[in-house]
């Protein structure tokens, strides 16, 4: 049975559904997971990466890869950005994890020619990047849909407390914000003081909460598009 993945029964078969690993992800430096979540005679083909796989990183000693994935999806989705996939946290056959919804991309799409495009999608993408403090936007993390939408994946090294901001997506570079974007700043700024600031102190530390909030409200008023920073490399290594 085929549904959409954005809606809230899909979230429920993510959440409780039986989950059954299928296959691994081997270029993936920790551990990814292809699985099935079934419930109900609803099938969904999602990624499963657990914790007890995730390699200790030098630069984010605290929290774990699967929170911040976890975080980066509630920001996306209440931020109305929905650059991030179906996200959920949940316990699994190798203990709990990250899962997310798997996106089928568009395998006509020159993803090298897309990463270079002032698509709007992308737009949005650069956006995020710069609200989670993205370390690792890599091209292959760019996942376009045959209906023209564009998702992102891998965001297991996000909201670092210092600007590191890694990212293919420099085209808007110093622009200004267009007013809808400005107005979305604005209300992710409140929605960070409330509920959404809540749950995401559940997952990420306290000084990387402390540094999200200074970077909305900086970007805010700085009402434009980050420009790369000439003291760390603003592209990721390899690009791809």
């Amino acid at each position: 049975m085929v549904i959409d993945v954005s809606t809230s029964r899909s979230e429920i078969v993510l959440r409780e559904g039986d989950l059954v690993v299928t296959g691994r992800l081997v270029d993936a430096s920790n551990a990814t997971l292809l699985a099935t979540a079934s419930l109900n005679d609803v099938d969904i083909t999602c990624i499963y990466k657990p914790i007890a796989g995730e390699r200790p990183l030098w630069d984010f000693p605290d929290g774990t890869l699967a929170n911040r994935e976890y975080a980066a999806y509630l920001l996306s989705r209440d931020s109305g950005l929905n650059v991030v996939p179906l996200t959920v946290l949940r316990d699994g056959p190798f203990g709990s994890g990250m899962v997310q919804v798997w996106i089928d991309t568009d395998e006509s799409c020159d993803r090298i020619e897309l990463f270079q495009s002032d698509d709007l999608h992308l737009r949005k993408m650069a956006l995020f990047d710069a609200i989670i403090n993205n370390t690792d936007r890599k091209i292959g993390h760019l996942l376009p849909t045959v209906d023209g939408q564009v998702f992102g994946c891998d965001h297991g090294v996000t909201f670092h407390s210092e600007d590191k901001l890694r990212t293919v997506l420099w085209q808007w570079s110093g622009q200004e914000f267009t007013e809808q974007e400005q107005k979305l700043l604005e209300n992710l700024e409140a929605k960070i003081g409330s509920a959404l600031g809540d749950e995401l102190q559940t997952l990420i530390t306290a000084e990387e909460f402390d540094a999200l909030v200074f970077r909305v409200e900086t970007l805010i008023a700085a009402k434009t598009f980050p420009v790369p920073s000439t003291e760390w490399p603003a592209v990721p290594w390899p690009p791809f």
